[in-house]
């Protein structure tokens, strides 16, 4: 009888080098597996829950942020009041106008005060007229100090842009 080379069974001691082989694939159905168990644990929108911090889906399901996206830090705006010596010139402005206020002092030097605010309200002029009207601006905190300074040593105008 001739000699026959000994018989093995496929796979049973060479799946160490199988999985090796095949790691692209492996590697792909792990991340798959990963990313499908985070979305499902990920917050919904109005479960109630508060945001943790960074790891926010910003209330999407489905693609993480990897930052959350922030505003550009500008200067924090406040509401001011001013009072405008003129009351006739008060009537010509409305929300959303941009103003420069300027100040004149008793010397008749005048200033300007705050460049390009923008006019929030106008209210409406009540008994108090013949002194002036009043404006609500929104400005800077800076600004807002300097504009409450400016109305006490002398007389405030606006320039329409």
């Amino acid at each position: 009888m001739p000699h026959f080379a000994p018989v093995r069974v496929r796979g049973g001691r060479l799946r160490p080098h199988r999985l090796v082989r095949h790691r692209r694939r492996a590697v792909a159905a792990g991340l798959a597996v990963t990313a499908a168990a985070l979305v499902a644990a990920g917050p919904r929108q109005g479960d109630g829950r508060a945001d943790t911090g960074p790891a926010d889906f910003g209330g999407a399901r489905g693609h993480p942020a990897v930052e959350p996206v922030r505003e550009r830090a500008g200067p924090r705006l406040v509401a001011a009041p001013v009072r405008i010596a003129d009351a006739e010139s008060v009537r010509l402005l409305g929300p959303g106008d941009r103003v420069d206020v300027v100040a004149t002092g008793g010397s008749g030097r005048t200033s300007v005060v705050a460049r390009g605010v923008r006019v929030t309200e106008v209210p409406d002029p009540g008994e108090g007229a013949a002194d002036g009207a009043l404006v609500v601006v929104s400005v800077p905190r800076g600004t807002a100090h300097r504009l409450v300074g400016a109305g006490t040593t002398g007389r405030l105008a606006v320039t329409l842009w």
